[in-house]
């Protein structure tokens, strides 16, 4: 059962035949099916399992190879979205770490396939299909009894939200964020149905937002910005309250997790910086997700202290390994560093060091590849470190996934 010793944040680095694919259907100005992508996909993916299964690793992904950017289709097939594709700057919070890097000279912002509820957000099941077509292309690439192993990487239902000013995340068919987010909950607990009806059993939300709020930059940006309403950890309360109802409605042998990304742009750029101790008790202890998976690969996601606060029903996977620098890691090194997480946690719960290991797993910190291209790892260099996560994996837990 997930989470497992070994693993890794969803995608994975696109193979240049897709890449080439893709650019080639855009130049052409042809469809997906007139250029043969979803075959090209399906090849893909079947691809990239191998080479997991074949790493050793069980929470297998799609490596994402169905997505242009991390967060995928999914928002644009609720009903009630309208999508951006130029703004003003005067709809976006400019001190969002993600967003600065959008503004353009002329005060534009490219969003990058940002959406706003430009009505009633509604699940439909007839256009809610890329999540679900995704997780059956990794279905057809796995014998079935490894099926509930799968993992599928899922955007925070806070993701638009955080990067619009205040009321500007959608229009006035919404009075206040109150009522936004009811209907964002239930669009994403009609769309988890759906997947677990398919089969899903281990789901990853992707959430930078919530590593914003451990940025000094993001948390005085929010201060000194007079249209907002509240604190910025009312804000974060809000948010914890969106992620618990968007999972309430999910059965129990459901894995949960959230993953905490500074960003992880094209060139292997970060957006934030900042240690996880001014959200770490209330994050750990309020949000109701099983695992956390966290950014540890340098000084700015700070120490291992917050842990202490990692309740003993929920498990912590350490991103010890950069997916930013080619350089291998130290293997004794990151070992270290791994006891040394091990003894905060200990410390917080009352367990032994041992005791506390059985709550830990080791990753990179965050995707190979985010967006579709652009990233300074070979696909060898991938493949080093995802081998080196399970060499270790197996060292600290011998003979277990």
């Amino acid at each position: 059962m997930p989470p497992f010793r070994a693993e890794h944040m969803g995608s994975l680095l696109r193979p240049q035949w897709l890449i080439d694919a893709r650019e080639a259907m855009d130049a052409r100005g042809i469809s997906a099916e007139e250029a043969g992508l979803p075959q090209i996909e399906e090849e893909a993916v079947r691809d990239v399992v191998k080479l997991q299964r074949d790493l050793g690793f069980h929470a297998v992904t799609s490596g994402e190879f169905t997505r242009v950017r991390f967060w995928g289709l999914m928002w644009e097939e609720f009903d009630g979205t309208t999508k951006l594709s130029e703004a003003s700057a005067n709809l976006f919070r400019l001190y969002h770490p993600d967003v600065v890097s959008l503004i353009e000279p002329n005060r534009k912002v490219m969003p990058g396939d940002s959406v706003i509820a430009g009505g009633k957000l509604k699940h439909n099941p007839e256009r809610s299909q890329s999540n679900l077509r995704e997780l059956k292309l990794v279905q057809q690439a796995l014998p079935k009894s490894e099926w509930p192993n799968i993992k599928l990487t899922v955007i925070t239902p806070a993701w638009f939200h955080m990067r619009y000013k205040q009321g500007k995340a959608y229009t006035d068919v919404y009075a206040n964020d109150t009522e936004y987010f009811t209907d964002v909950a239930k669009v994403y607990q009609a769309e988890l149905d759906q997947l677990y009806k398919a089969g899903l059993r281990n789901i990853q939300f992707d959430d930078p937002g919530l590593a914003y709020f451990c940025s000094t930059k993001f948390r005085d940006g929010w201060a000194a910005d007079p249209d907002n309403i509240g604190t910025v950890d009312d804000l974060l309360d809000a948010y914890i309250n969106l992620y618990n109802n968007c999972i309430s409605k999910l059965p129990a042998d459901c894995h949960t997790g959230v993953h905490l990304c500074r960003g992880n742009f094209i060139g292997g750029r970060h957006f934030a910086e900042g240690g996880y101790d001014i959200i770490a008790e209330k994050l750990f202890t309020k949000l109701n997700v099983n695992t956390f998976y966290l950014e540890y690969d340098t000084e700015r996601a700070g120490g291992f202290e917050p842990l202490r606060y990692l309740p003993k029903d929920k498990h912590v996977v350490i991103g010890a390994i950069s997916t930013k620098l080619r350089e291998l890691e130290d293997k004794e090194e990151v070992k270290r560093r791994i006891y040394q997480a091990a003894d905060y946690i200990a410390q917080g719960s009352g367990q032994t060091r041992e005791e506390a290991l059985q709550r830990i797993s080791i990753s990179p910190q965050c995707g190979f590849s985010t967006h579709i291209s652009g990233y300074p790892l070979t696909e060898e260099d991938q493949r080093k470190k995802l081998a080196l996560v399970r060499q270790i994996a197996d060292e600290i837990w011998p003979g277990q996934p």
